[in-house]
């Protein structure tokens, strides 16, 4: 019986024991950090890997994921300035890096950051109109997350970035945007179809005064080189004429150079009358056909006066 309790109690302190090791060991994993209360009162923030509390005494309060976290923001409604509906939800991105305050500084941190993010993002949208929503949505962001980050300090938790992911208007507003662009992307291409209209005729008023130009530069060089080739040719036979003057005038210098001249104008005077005879039916001669003689001794005369 003596052995029989000694094996129970050894048996009650072994159990104890167990309980105590587990109670006073903890392991907290990587990324995480734990909130330790003792009877009643914060105490520690447990880092990750092995720790040891008071079984009985330390209590784990908070367990904290200190990684980045997506929190989807519910849709709502909001006003812009131009008192339009807008309906508009997003994703905010946060991260808890002070685990006593994100245990401590808010009730639940979660709900706060989403009401604080849904209430600065009407107030942002609620200054802008309906177009300037759609082309700043980075300005919306960024003033989103200043706000939230501001606040959110006490709650232990950083607001990393937050973004938008739909913005859905009326759908009578979203028909009338829709009939817009149409108009302006109907109103663009009349415009380019215009722009090559005239683009088109300018090339072509510019191909015609270039081909007139040519035209008429080369009518010109034409005219000129027409001009050139008969002032050359005056020249030309002026040349020959005086030369020819020339040749004659030496023949006429030199030995025996006379005796042909007066032989050439009696043949010549000779052909004259000769011609007259056979191209009409009448002719007429000089009363004293000894006159002729003297007719060519009188030319003569003139060649000599000449000299």
């Amino acid at each position: 019986m003596e052995t029989l309790g000694i094996m129970q109690v050894a048996l009650f302190v072994l159990v104890t024991a167990v309980i105590f090791v587990v109670k006073a060991v903890k392991v907290v994993p990587q990324q995480h950090a734990w909130v330790v209360e003792r009877l009643g009162r914060f105490h520690a923030s447990l880092a990750p890997g092995l720790n040891i509390v008071l079984p009985f005494i330390d209590r784990v309060a908070y367990r904290h994921l200190l990684k980045e976290i997506p929190l989807d923001v519910p849709s709502q409604i909001c006003i812009t300035r131009d008192n339009t509906q807008l309906q508009v939800d997003g994703i905010l991105y946060f991260q808890v890096t002070d685990p006593r305050l994100a245990s401590y500084g808010s009730s639940d941190y979660l709900v706060a950051i989403t009401q604080l993010a849904q209430t600065t993002l009407r107030s942002v949208i609620g200054k802008m109109e309906l177009d300037k929503t759609f082309e700043e949505r980075d300005d919306i962001n960024r003033a989103v997350v200043a706000a939230l980050d501001e606040a959110a300090a006490s709650w232990g938790v950083k607001v990393l970035r937050y973004e938008i992911k739909d913005l859905t208007p009326p759908k009578e507003i979203l028909h009338a945007m829709q009939a817009q662009i149409t108009a302006e992307r109907e109103k663009r291409a009349l415009i380019a179809a215009s722009e090559g209209r005239k683009q088109e005729q300018i090339n072509i008023a510019t191909g015609e005064r270039e081909a007139f130009i040519q035209r008429s530069e080369g009518e010109k060089q034409a005219a000129i080189n027409q001009a050139q080739g008969e002032a050359t040719a005056v020249i030309t036979v002026a040349e020959a004429t005086a030369q020819a003057i020339h040749q004659i005038a030496q023949a006429i210098q030199s030995p025996g150079g006379m005796d042909a001249v007066n032989l050439k104008v009696a043949e010549k005077y000779v052909e004259a009358f000769a011609g007259v005879a056979k191209q009409g039916n009448t002719l007429i001669l000089p009363g004293n056909m000894a006159e002729i003689g003297s007719m060519v001794a009188a030319a003569m005369s003139i060649v000599k006066a000449q000299r």
